[in-house]
């Protein structure tokens, strides 16, 4: 490759397709509730039954991760997440995240991934949130469970809940990866299919070691895009 080109290559501005930049409170995981920014990537590989972001499988903009950078900092945010669609189906993803937890001041960074790609060059600062699909999700033999090997105490597994089988399920992965030891476990009903009530029953007969959430943005929110 001739050096001119080389050096024309390597200026090129990294850009990724985004369906939508927000701010809103965290809805999910430990940090539930809490004003954060989101980063919604576009596309995904998977297509679980419950998705409730299927607008962000196609369309989204183009932009240069510069210009990313420049409207998350706007809000001068303490946590941001980046999400999907599947956001590591974008390879500039890495550097994305690289690059959010280089703000100053410095952020606490998540992504929120399917579970279904590689994690293991995403960059150690960012929280990990794997979620594992279970049965009812229709994509369960798309999860990498290669994937648990780099997870860390700070890092989250996530599960959906349909049924009692997919709790039933998700009871004997916790055990069979002694997931709680890897990671912190979250445990949350499908929306409209599963009573919360009914998983927290279960969760307290079985004293299982993890936390249940519910989807704080749905109850305030209903399926609106962009909260």
């Amino acid at each position: 490759m001739p050096p001119e080109f080389e050096a024309t290559m390597m200026s090129e501005p990294v850009r990724l397709r985004i369906t939508e930049i927000f701010h809103s409170l965290q809805g999910e995981t430990r940090t539930m509730g809490l004003p954060t920014v989101f980063v919604r990537l576009t596309g995904c590989p998977l297509r679980c039954v419950y998705c409730d972001t299927a607008y962000a499988f196609t369309g989204g903009t183009m932009i240069d991760m510069q210009e990313i950078l420049s409207e998350v900092s706007t809000y001068k945010p303490r946590y941001i997440t980046v999400t999907g669609g599947e956001p590591l189906a974008q390879p500039n993803c890495l550097p994305l995240l690289t690059a959010l937890c280089d703000l100053d001041p410095a952020p606490e960074v998540s992504l929120e991934t399917s579970g279904a790609l590689d994690v293991s060059e995403v960059d150690p600062r960012v929280v990990k949130i794997l979620d594992l699909k279970t049965p009812a999700s229709g994509e369960s033999h798309r999860n990498r469970w290669e994937n648990l090997a780099h997870l860390t105490p700070n890092d989250q597994i996530k599960f959906v809940i349909c049924d009692r089988s997919d709790y039933e399920w998700a009871r004997f992965k916790l055990s069979e990866h002694r997931l709680d030891e890897r990671a912190e476990v979250l445990f949350s009903p499908s929306y409209e299919q599963l009573p919360g009530a009914d998983l927290a029953a279960w969760i307290l007969e079985d004293r299982l070691p993890v936390r249940m959430q519910l989807q704080l943005h749905k109850l305030l929110w209903g399926d609106e895009p962009g909260r």
